[in-house]
């Protein structure tokens, strides 16, 4: 007898196909079990009259078995006291309830069984077999909850994991923006002001997207414009930008603050040290493998330095906890490059699989 093992103390219906599928090994195994006592108790009855009853008798108590899996009461018992229920109602039902319809089949009148002669040898038999069968369930029915408590245990700690790569990552940032606004502060009175008040709003981005795991790309680039707000205030001409979503593209799901540091990394170690003016573009589009968000820059490049592979410096940092959160989320499906782009500057690409809309109202205005 062949049942489904759920992961979750009460037992969820199955569906017609996964009731065929336990149906057919049961008859399976009933079947063996015909041919061995055949042969273990030669001259109890013919194979045939065995195939029948066995048969019979196991399908009935496979369907006693789902039909009780299906009332409330007992699926919200505990696992232990479940099956017992379930076994001390579903082998005599099946046993008894069984042979009338193997009479039925095979054209002989209904009787009570045994009525004539007890023999303890098929009873003893449908009582080992479906007990083993029920055993055997049980068992995998605990394994499958201890899987899904591990599987629940290795979630949380992946949230605690990508919790504690943000609570690194956002003072870090927040720190750089009040270094540029206190060098700003001694030189403009007037810039310093108007780049405190996109700080604020900055802040409050910053906010709200710390209190969800994933936000739509729109909001992300909407939190690089405030970004790059500030950081023109404190550069002047020398800092021109260019953000792409393409509609389409809006509402994909994005770990907040995945961009900004690839944007802030390009700025410092980009764009500052380089005389004259500078420029970024982002822009994200669709592929076959799911969406592609390239972040790029005309600053001084990459030298003789590779910046995806440092991972001491500072001007890694950033980008070492991009990669570490997108392994993190999507393991292999998800990947941060760090390319040199012709004639000068740093191309950094945000690989992500297939995108993951959001509803309508997560969107930011």
């Amino acid at each position: 007898m062949y049942l489904s093992a759920t992961p979750s103390a009460e037992t969820q219906p199955l569906s017609w196909r996964g009731a065929a599928q336990i149906v057919a090994a049961s008859s399976v195994v009933w079947a063996v079990a015909a041919i061995v006592l055949f042969i273990l108790a030669p001259g109890l009855d013919t194979l045939r009259r065995l195939l029948v009853f066995a048969e019979c008798v196991g399908l009935t108590m496979v369907a006693c078995v789902l039909l009780l899996l299906r009332v409330p009461r007992v699926a919200r018992l505990a696992p232990g006291p479940r099956w017992l229920v379930i076994g001390a109602l579903a082998i005599p039902v099946g046993y008894l309830l069984g042979h009338q319809i193997a009479f039925l089949l095979l054209g002989e009148p209904l009787r009570l069984v045994g009525h004539k002669a007890v023999s303890l040898v098929p009873i003893l038999f449908t009582v080992l077999v479906g007990g083993l069968g029920l055993r055997h369930f049980a068992t995998r029915e605990q394994l499958a909850r201890e899987a899904a408590a591990r599987a629940e245990a290795q979630r949380l700690a992946l949230e605690a994991q990508l919790r504690l790569l943000r609570t690194q990552l956002e003072p870090h940032m927040l720190f750089n923006t009040l270094a540029n606004l206190r060098g700003l502060v001694r030189e403009d009175a007037d810039r310093a002001e108007a780049m405190i008040d996109r700080l604020i709003v900055y802040l409050r981005g910053t906010l709200s997207a710390s209190q969800t795991d994933a936000v739509p790309l729109s909001r992300e680039f909407t939190q690089l414009r405030a970004y790059l707000e500030i950081m023109a205030l404190r550069m002047g001409p020398r800092l021109a930008w260019q953000l792409d979503l393409p509609p389409a593209l809006q509402e994909t799901r994005v770990p907040p603050m995945l961009l900004q540091p690839l944007v802030e990394n390009a700025i410092k170690h980009g764009l500052e040290p380089k005389v004259g003016p500078g420029r970024i573009e982002v822009t994200a589009r669709a592929t076959e493998q799911g969406i592609e968000i390239r972040v790029e820059d005309d600053g001084l490049g990459l030298q003789e330095q590779d910046v995806a592979a440092s991972s001491a410096t500072d001007a890694s940092y950033g980008l070492r906890h991009v990669r570490d959160r997108l392994k993190a989320l999507h393991g292999d499906a998800a990947q941060l490059r760090i390319e040199p782009r012709q004639p000068a500057g740093v191309r950094s690409v945000v690989v992500l699989p297939a995108p993951t809309p959001v509803a309508p109202e997560e969107i930011a205005p």
